[in-house]
């Protein structure tokens, strides 16, 4: 073939190509949808309203009131013989419904030290509540209301295992008392610890902004469910700087479960002591990033022990779920009923390995453990009790800590 035909032929086999690029591109443009401008504002608005409506008759208003005496007396009173005075001291907060019969969560330090509690609803009716239970050390408590047989609304608890980094939240409470308010964020961490607030720092990060009367209400994600119960902010104003903490819904629903079943926090205990992995822990330990806690000690006979844990055992996980440092372990390990398995991911000796645990509520001590001092000293008089695992964990001391501590009567 002359190099004058192969040219004939080339154009026209791109005419061809051409011509059929003119058909075929019509019908792809006839497939497309053709963009529209939005007819009404409707249209173009995202609002969080029918959640909002849907969720927030399941807020509260927690009022509290404390009667506070005198301490000491003036000279006038003194002088003219008149009594001490009294007086009342009122807070707030906010609280969650959480069961239809009238349970209601809110946090410790809204309602700790008070004699009356008064919950008002959203539709403003107002009733006397009940303390069912108050735990410092996660800062939750647990109030009921007698509803005389009406259901009320509840927020049901998310798995807050599905809780994501970005995900959309709103903040549900009422702020300086200034009545129910809305405000909106993201989470902005899942897992956040040692921020100093409670013994079983776990919280959720969020940047909707919380204030001070806020502590208790909600923090809900865009399904409608309780992620978890806001708690603290990081200020150093005293207001919202887009720095909030609320403590986990799995938490909360272990503490509402032990109030409504008994009336007693069991606190699930391992057995041991652990530190977090530095890197060159990690690296020793072959890992390429620090991740898990160190086993420092275990102590004799505690389920760690029978479950095979030993020094110098890196858990990095429990459930599949990544652990960083003590208060993560302890958390994780707390959200269960005394008696379950936690299932330990171990590396140890550089082989990979699970070890189920099963967590028991720490032993305490016996009537046997209590000694009367009669010896004349400074304690006289004083009883005295081995320190056990149960005592330091109600104390915050060290259960490893061997020795005795000393109830004076």
């Amino acid at each position: 073939m002359t190099r004058h035909a192969s040219k004939l032929l080339a154009a026209a086999f791109l005419a061809v190509i051409m011509a059929l690029t003119m058909v075929i591109m019509p019908v792809f443009a006839q497939d497309a949808p053709a963009e529209r401008v939005p007819a009404s504002t409707a249209e173009i608005s995202f609002t969080f309203a029918p959640l909002v409506r849907q969720a927030s008759p399941a807020v509260v208003n927690v009022y509290t009131e404390k009667n506070v005496s005198q301490r000491g007396m003036t000279l006038e009173q003194l002088m003219f013989g008149v009594a001490p005075q009294s007086r009342v001291q009122n807070s707030l907060g906010s609280g969650v419904i959480v069961a239809a019969d009238g349970i209601i969560v809110t946090n410790n330090h809204v309602i700790q030290g008070a004699d009356t509690f008064r919950v008002v609803l959203s539709d403003r009716r107002e009733y006397a509540a009940e303390l069912l239970l108050g735990d410092e050390r996660t800062d939750l408590a647990v109030l009921k209301i007698d509803t005389e047989g009406e259901r009320l609304p509840v927020l049901p608890f998310a798995d807050t295992r599905d809780a994501q980094v970005g995900d959309l939240v709103l903040a549900i409470g009422n702020p300086f008392g200034v009545g129910q308010t809305v405000t909106n964020g993201i989470i902005s961490a899942t897992a956040r610890t040692d921020v100093g607030i409670n013994d079983y720092s776990f919280f959720i990060q969020t940047d909707a902004a919380v204030n001070p009367g806020n502590s208790g209400g909600a923090l809900i994600n865009t399904r409608g469910e309780l992620v978890g119960v806001n708690t603290a902010i990081f200020s150093r104003t005293g207001g919202s700087v887009g720095i909030g903490f609320a403590i986990p819904a799995e938490m909360v629903k272990r503490v509402v479960d032990a109030a409504v079943n008994g009336g007693t926090f069991v606190r699930p205990w391992l057995g041991l002591a652990a530190q977090s992995v530095s890197f060159d822990i990690a690296k020793a330990q072959g890992l390429t990033r620090p991740v898990g806690v160190m086993v420092t000690e275990v102590y004799p006979g505690g389920p760690a022990e029978r479950a095979g844990l030993r020094r110098g055992d890196l858990v990095t996980a429990i459930d599949d779920r990544e652990v960083f440092d003590e208060k993560g372990l302890k958390f994780l390990a707390a959200i269960r009923n005394p008696g379950e398995q936690a299932k330990l991911s171990v590396l140890r000796g550089g082989r990979n390995q699970t070890i189920n645990v099963r967590v028991e509520p720490p032993p305490g001590a016996t009537a046997a453990d209590v000694v009367l001092r009669t010896n004349g000293s400074v304690f006289n008089g004083a009883r005295v009790i081995e320190l056990s695992p149960r005592l330091a964990e109600e104390t915050g001391l060290d259960p490893f800590t061997r020795g005795s501590g000393i109830y004076v009567h």
